[in-house]
């Protein structure tokens, strides 16, 4: 089969429909995706969790912004080779769960959890009873880490109390954040396959349709969002629940309600911003 060739940021003509292709994941590809680690390039990564079947080529590679159009088609012929993608016809139902994200398995907490994590989840509750914000010291940023989209720093608010996302919109607007809202799985299905991805997770635990610690597992588990920062900001403070939070991954942890502050200052920590 032959791969479509990119325009070098010129218009379309008539003849040039094989930007018009449509690609989604094999059973394959979404296997590499539920596996947790994959020997692919970022960019073929990147372009296996964005063909949904629905998007055309050209988009895609529109959003995937500053990504050169030869290392795209080098990644689009890598992941047809592999059998990792397939051109599927308009109007074909595909499998829409960014790799399954929801059917793969979470690894439940271990009965035995490291003293390393026992102690700082101890740490952690303090500095929660005294300032209401926790940051992981192993999880903080060792330097500035720049927008992805370029401009402003987008965060990604996991959250169903449709007041507090008012609130919580309002506050992350007044400090230059750009947020994005998902309350449901399919809302934050939709989020997390925007590329590019946000730079910080604000994520509550008692959600409608699902728990936001089983989330938490599930993007430390994804590779393409492994590294992703993540907040946890909850009403839930025991230290059962700060240590499976830092145990599986979370960066800091917020407790609801919650000072101004508290949130600017976790913030800034895991993007690597002067506090």
């Amino acid at each position: 089969m032959s791969i479509p060739t990119l325009n070098q940021g010129k218009a379309m003509s008539r003849e040039d429909t094989s930007n018009l292709t449509l690609y989604a994941p094999t059973a394959k590809g979404r296997a590499e995706l539920k596996a947790g680690s994959t020997q692919l390039s970022t960019t073929a990564l990147k372009l296996l969790v964005m063909f949904d079947g629905r998007t055309v080529l050209s988009e895609v590679a529109r959003r995937a912004a500053g990504v050169p159009p030869g290392e795209i088609h080098e990644a689009v012929e890598t992941l047809h080779r592999a059998k990792l993608i397939d051109v599927v016809k308009p109007g074909t139902v595909v499998d829409a769960e960014f790799g399954s994200f929801f059917e793969v398995p979470v690894d439940a907490m271990p009965e035995s959890v490291s003293a390393k994590f026992r102690e700082e989840a101890d740490k952690g509750l303090q500095s929660l009873d005294q300032s209401g914000y926790y940051v992981s010291i192993a999880r903080q940023a060792s330097g500035k880490k720049a927008p992805a989209n370029g401009s402003k720093y987008v965060v990604l608010v996991i959250e169903d109390n449709a007041p507090f996302i008012t609130a919580l919109r309002m506050l992350l607007k007044l400090e230059g954040y750009e947020p994005h809202v998902a309350s449901s799985r399919e809302e934050i299905v939709a989020a997390l396959r925007l590329t590019p991805s946000p730079d910080v997770i604000l994520l509550d635990v008692n959600l409608v349709d699902t728990n936001g610690f089983d989330i938490l597992a599930r993007i430390r588990q994804h590779p393409a969002l492994k590294t992703l920062p993540v907040i946890m900001l909850t009403a839930q403070s025991s230290r059962k629940d700060v240590l499976y939070a830092l145990a599986h991954g979370a960066n800091g942890y917020i407790t609801k309600p919650f000072e101004h502050e508290a949130l600017v200052k976790s913030l800034k920590s895991v993007l690597g911003l002067s506090a």
